[in-house]
């Protein structure tokens, strides 16, 4: 697939940094708001996946490797699964949210009870790794698609 138009490459390279910005956020504050890793890696990916559309993935190939989509996938679930262990050795119980109500970063509780980000103990930390599992994983199936795409319109 060829890169679209100037236009579109510079529209796209526009929003981009705000459907990441926004992709973030969801991804951070899924425990107080509707949302979390999953819902905040699909929009990131759906980011990334713009910038595909619009420079081609002639041009994303030269950026990003298959393998290295595959090693943050794997990196994400497997912070995923040691936040789970730890909880075991910090806690007693498999996944258990051991880092509320303490001094650890974002085990804090605020004094007027307002709910803030540093509220959620290891719920973001989770949904960070979840995140990163779901960028890569999707941005991986639609780089795999495009890539097929280019190599059958090569050979026609």
């Amino acid at each position: 697939m060829k890169g679209m138009s100037k236009i579109v490459k510079t529209i796209a390279n526009i929003s981009f940094p705000f459907i990441m910005i926004y992709g973030l956020y969801i991804i951070m504050h899924g425990h107080l708001t509707p949302g979390g890793g999953f819902q905040g890696g699909a929009v990131v990916a759906s980011g990334i996946v713009l910038i595909l559309v619009a420079h081609g993935s002639e041009w994303m190939q030269t950026k990003i490797k298959e393998h290295d989509l595959s090693l943050y996938e794997s990196l994400g679930a497997f912070c995923f699964i040691l936040l789970a262990f730890l909880g075991i050795a910090f806690g007693g119980v498999f996944f258990t949210n051991f880092m509320v109500n303490t001094n650890l970063p974002f085990g804090q509780i605020p004094i007027d009870g307002a709910a803030n980000l540093n509220t959620g103990g290891t719920i973001p930390l989770m949904n960070l790794a979840v995140g990163l599992k779901v960028i890569a994983g999707l941005f991986a199936i639609i780089l795999v698609m495009a890539i097929a795409t280019l190599k059958k319109e090569e050979s026609t």
